[in-house]
């Protein structure tokens, strides 16, 4: 970690609104990875914004939000956005690409998320340097390939086989890395055993005793599967992954079945309540299902609104805390805007898939647990004035992150002498 990353904690003294909202929502979560989140957030507007999808929904109905929710009840991912979506391989051994994060998940107006993704493109655009007119090109794809999915009231998915473009040459790449690969990247082979890599990048070292702690969490959760065997700990580090959720706790288990080839990384991470749930009007908020814990709910919905989920997704305890156990797979990989190469084809086709994929997860959860049926989101999709309405608001709100970034970014300097610079992604 650089000498400005060390010095940038999360306590900065700033008496800036935003500052106060940031500082609130991320107490409590490790110091040294919320300062590396906080760099991550002063490089651009776009990755401040995916770092505060609580600030979007506290400021929802502020900037007029309301007047888009009379819309189906769906289950929404909660912080959808241009890097949410990605590939992974799922329990039948197939490679996919859909949504991929569904921490905020609940159950909210369709529109929530919609106007969630067109407000990241909008936001994207500066990093990316395109043109009004192109950024008004990706919304319109976006919205049609969400409508005319929505309109044929059936859930499809997208794997190697039917992708196109830019996507169809993630799924391709991703079918060719192996478990060895990945192993071989992320370990250490020292004295006949294997250990996780510590680079202070993706993974840290714990103390003692919270790798004690981690370790006899997981071997109470294997005790319960079964397979017991093959959830044998090896070892356990602290891992760095994601924006939003940095500084929450988070590991990289190591692990072994009954022989040397069957070892597996686990990526096990705490469960929080949803941004979004949180700041739903008290009608909606009262109709989400009960759940035992957030990470209960995570999994559901993941597994309600993905074509296939992963292998191994699961929940376990540590401590009191709830957690979401995943498979770190040698498949999973989402679309780099920074490596994209400037053909605007090519980014309109890909977002237009996440139009329809974004609109299939839906489909999937329409009468489960509290969301409107198919039959509702079918008449939605033929709603021409919630589309305005939704480009308005996706408008007004990029206005509104970026004057909060630039507020963010001068509460930064005011404590460190400098913003720093970006932290490898």
């Amino acid at each position: 970690m650089s000498r400005v990353s060390r010095r940038a904690s999360s306590r900065v003294k700033c008496n800036r609104p935003v500052w106060k909202r940031i500082e609130a929502f991320n107490r409590g979560r490790r110091p040294e990875l919320v300062a590396r989140k906080y760099r991550a957030m002063a490089r651009d507007p776009f990755v401040f914004f995916r770092g505060t999808a609580h600030l979007f929904w506290e400021d929802w109905a502020s900037l007029g939000g309301e007047a888009l929710d009379d819309a189906p009840l769906a289950w929404c991912c909660g912080d959808l956005h241009l890097e949410n979506f990605g590939s992974y391989r799922g329990d039948n051994g197939l490679a996919y690409f859909d949504l991929n994060d569904f921490d905020e998940a609940a159950l909210a107006p369709a529109t929530r998320d919609t106007a969630r993704f067109l407000t990241s493109a909008c936001l994207a655009a500066e990093s990316l340097g395109l043109s009004t007119q192109t950024v008004r090109q990706l919304e319109a794809s976006f919205l049609d390939g969400y409508a005319a999915a929505l309109a044929t009231g059936k859930a499809r998915w997208v794997e190697r086989s039917i992708a196109t473009g830019w996507i169809r040459e993630l799924l391709r790449s991703v079918e060719d890395r192996t478990q060895r690969q990945l192993l071989d990247a992320r370990t250490i082979v020292r004295d006949g055993h294997r250990r996780l890599r510590i680079d202070e990048k993706r993974t840290f070292r714990l103390t003692l005793a919270e790798r004690r702690r981690v370790a006899q969490s997981v071997a109470a959760f294997a005790a319960r599967q079964p397979d017991p065997g093959f959830y044998r700990v090896l070892d356990v580090v602290g891992r760095i992954a994601g924006t939003g959720s940095l500084g929450v706790p988070r590991y990289a288990v190591l692990i072994r079945g009954e022989g040397p080839r069957d070892e597996r990384i686990l990526d096990v991470k705490a469960a929080r309540r949803s941004a979004l749930a949180v700041h739903l009007e008290s009608s909606l908020a009262d109709r989400q299902p009960a759940k035992r814990n957030h990470a209960e709910r995570v999994i559901q919905v993941q597994r309600r609104m993905q074509a296939i989920p992963p292998d191994l997704l699961s929940g376990l305890t540590v401590g009191s805390r709830a957690f979401v156990v995943r498979e770190l797979q040698p498949a999973t990989d989402r679309l780099d805007l920074a490596a994209w190469d400037g053909r605007v084809g090519r980014l309109r086709r890909a977002v237009a898939t996440m139009g329809e994929l974004t609109a299939w997860a839906q489909l999937r959860g329409a009468s489960d647990s509290g969301a409107d049926g198919v039959d509702a989101l079918v008449s939605f999709a033929r709603s021409r004035p919630t589309r305005r309405r939704l480009l308005e608001f996706a408008k007004d709100y990029a206005k509104r992150a970026r004057a909060d970034w630039a507020d963010f970014r001068h509460c930064l300097a005011s404590e460190t002498g400098a913003v720093a610079t970006p932290i490898n992604r």
